[in-house]
């Protein structure tokens, strides 16, 4: 937990910075609460695409992606 803190913290400095970043991410709730723009890949195709919090409350992507 102490680690991804440090990397969150360093994603979020240089995103601050203006400075874009490609994350590739298993937590997809983490990195979806950070993000100004997400893409959901299935077997890689793009299923769903939108903000951060657009795919956060999805409710497609909820159930799907992220458990509930």
């Amino acid at each position: 937990v102490g680690s991804e803190m440090c990397i969150r913290d360093s994603i979020l400095e240089v995103k601050q910075q203006g400075i874009a970043v490609l994350m590739v991410e298993q937590n997809a709730a983490q990195a979806l609460n950070i993000a100004d723009k997400g893409y959901v890949l299935v077997t890689g195709t793009n299923k769903h695409t939108g903000s951060g919090d657009e795919l956060l409350a999805d409710p497609v992507v909820r159930r799907t992606f992220l458990g509930g």
